[in-house]
């Protein structure tokens, strides 16, 4: 038995066979091959599996998503199979004797570069679907797996750690619980375990190693154990420790239907948050009150080129559809720092994270920006509708965008698309500018949205994908609760609601504070909407509130 320790991240026990993520092989080999007609075959094998993989993506697209999102898949399918392509390669393996990778990438630069030298705009478009399709047979050709997971049973996934782009990919059917070398409780594979409702482990260093592939790995997302090879005494306690956590889930199913209201009668909202349509369910299944943050951006991390507008827009259409009446805030693209597309285009920067991201970049790529508006405005007729903007610093910046969506209403008015006209507009609050400046920014929305992961992380100038800062990066300090605090008190006195969307407002021993503070809601992932329900329905607020907020403000605070 072999016992690992590293940080919990996202509760409970999964046990199950370790799998070790495996990532695209960039290097390609070049070699003439002494039998073409094998090497013919090797191809044509790896185009079928290609088509039938796209055919099933496209499937998949049109039942979260609609036609327009599934159309891509079918045109890639297209393509694939298309022969003036397909007599390229082969010309290319049976009379050069060039190796089916070889073969491939050649053909893949000469097509896109015949098709981005047209004039029609419509052909210029193919020359991306060319790449992405020699890409996916390349992938097939190396052995390497689409999403990462190769395996007939689910596994407990490790990796160094995942990149969002990664996240998106998973075939999530197959994951039972995360081990991650490095990250934070932030990450995106944190926050993906916690919306999944799986245990995760960060920060396990080179402790896990590759020749541990496939053995038995018990996981505790509580303690931060993983345990390979479990003798029958620790097998046994911790599968005892697994039955109590389905047992007291299952108790807390009972709460399902039941206010989120104080012993003294205080309301809060508990929403949720998600990264796709197909988390609707969960949401559903948890009983959460609404979506207070859906991350546009996994929209456009699952794509390889930007998104059109009607792509957009089913996915949008199906979440409201799908949670009407009950209110959905979607944010607008939110990429940059830890979340980089190739697409983009977007220069390295030394320092991303104060760098050109989120809103930023929606305000200088205005195109970008108003295909995704028109797509949300359309959506709203559906259902429910709250727009928010991210990374807000300053007035100007907010004015910017409301001057964006008020083009896209007059847009829709004159082209006849029906949309509410009545969507409500919020911001994050995730820069100490935002927090500072919240009672003139109040004056400019709807309502304020807390983001206390990038709050945090750039109130303690603490990276928050940087594990080795440790007990640096603390969500609990005075400073950010202080900060949520001026928030909340500035949005009330100008009519504006509040809700808290990071992660912190799923944090059990916060809860009496945030409702001390007054927060108005609190999205949470799907499976903290339960317990999260339990926690306000034992609190009395009246009871705590004058120590708590004392102790907030009182000059003798310690950390």
């Amino acid at each position: 038995m072999i016992s690992i320790q590293g940080k919990g991240v996202s509760t409970g026990v999964a046990a199950g066979p370790l799998y070790f993520y495996q990532r695209a092989k960039t290097t390609l080999r070049r070699y003439k091959v002494e039998n073409a007609e094998a090497e013919w075959a090797r191809f044509k094998a790896a185009q079928e599996k290609a088509i039938e993989q796209l055919g099933e993506l496209a499937e998949k697209a049109r039942a979260e998503a609609g036609d327009e999102a599934a159309m891509l898949f079918e045109t890639h399918q297209m393509m694939a199979e298309d022969l003036d392509y397909e007599e390229t390669i082969q010309a290319s393996i049976c009379e050069e004797l060039n190796n089916a990778e070889a073969a491939v990438t050649d053909t893949a630069a000469q097509f896109a570069e015949m098709f981005a030298a047209m004039d029609d705009a419509y052909f210029q478009a193919r020359a991306a679907d060319v790449k992405d399709v020699s890409t996916r047979i390349l992938g097939i050709l190396s052995g390497v797996v689409q999403g990462g997971i190769d395996s007939d049973v689910p596994v407990i996934l490790a990796a160094d750690d995942l990149a969002p782009s990664e996240t998106v990919q998973l075939d999530k059917s197959k994951i039972l619980g995360f081990i991650t070398e490095g990250g934070s409780g932030s990450s995106h594979t944190a926050i993906l375990a916690r919306t999944m409702g799986i245990p995760a482990i960060i920060g396990v260093g080179d402790q896990l190693k590759a020749e541990y592939e496939g053995r038995e790995v018990i996981v505790d997302g509580g303690t931060g154990n993983v345990v390979l090879d479990p003798d029958e005494a620790t097998r046994e306690r911790l599968m005892q420790k697994r039955a109590e956590q389905i047992k007291l889930r299952q108790m807390l199913e009972q709460l399902k239907g039941q206010p989120n209201e104080t012993l003294d009668g205080q309301s809060v909202r508990i929403y949720c948050n998600i990264g796709s349509p197909e988390d609707v369910a969960t949401v559903q299944a948890n009983d959460a009150g609404g979506i207070g943050l859906f991350r546009s951006e996994f929209l456009y991390l699952n794509c390889d080129d930007y998104p059109t507008e009607d792509y957009q827009y089913e996915a949008y259409k199906k979440v409201l559809s799908d949670m009407a009446p009950k209110e959905v805030i979607i944010r607008t693209l939110d990429i940059g720092a830890d979340k980089q597309i190739g697409y983009f285009n977007l220069p390295k920067e030394e320092n991303p994270a104060l760098g050109n991201r989120a809103l930023r970049i929606c305000l200088n790529r205005p195109e970008i920006f108003r295909t995704q508006l028109r797509a949300l405005y359309r959506a709203s007729a559906f259902g429910h509708l709250g727009i928010m903007f991210p990374m807000v610093t300053s007035v100007w910046e907010v004015k910017e965008a409301k001057k964006m969506c008020r083009q896209v209403m007059d847009e829709l008015t004159k082209e006849g698309i029906p949309f509410d006209e009545n969507v409500q507009l919020g911001i994050m609050i995730e820069t100490p500018a935002a927090a500072v400046m919240s009672d003139r920014l109040a004056k400019e929305v709807d309502f304020f949205s807390c983001g206390t992961n990038d709050l945090t992380q750039y109130t303690l100038a603490c990276d928050r994908q940087n594990n080795d800062l440790g007990r640096f990066f603390n969500p609990h300090h005075p400073a950010v609760l202080r900060l949520l605090k001026m928030v909340t008190d500035n949005a009330h006195k100008n009519g504006v609601w509040v809700g808290i969307c990071g992660e912190l407002g799923a944090d059990l021993e916060l809860t009496e504070t945030f409702l001390s503070i007054g927060i108005d809601e609190l999205s949470v992932s799907p499976r903290s909407v339960l317990p999260l329900r339990k926690k306000v329905r034992e609190t009395t607020v009246s009871a705590c509130k004058e120590r708590l907020l004392g102790d907030l403000m009182s000059d003798q605070i310690t950390i």
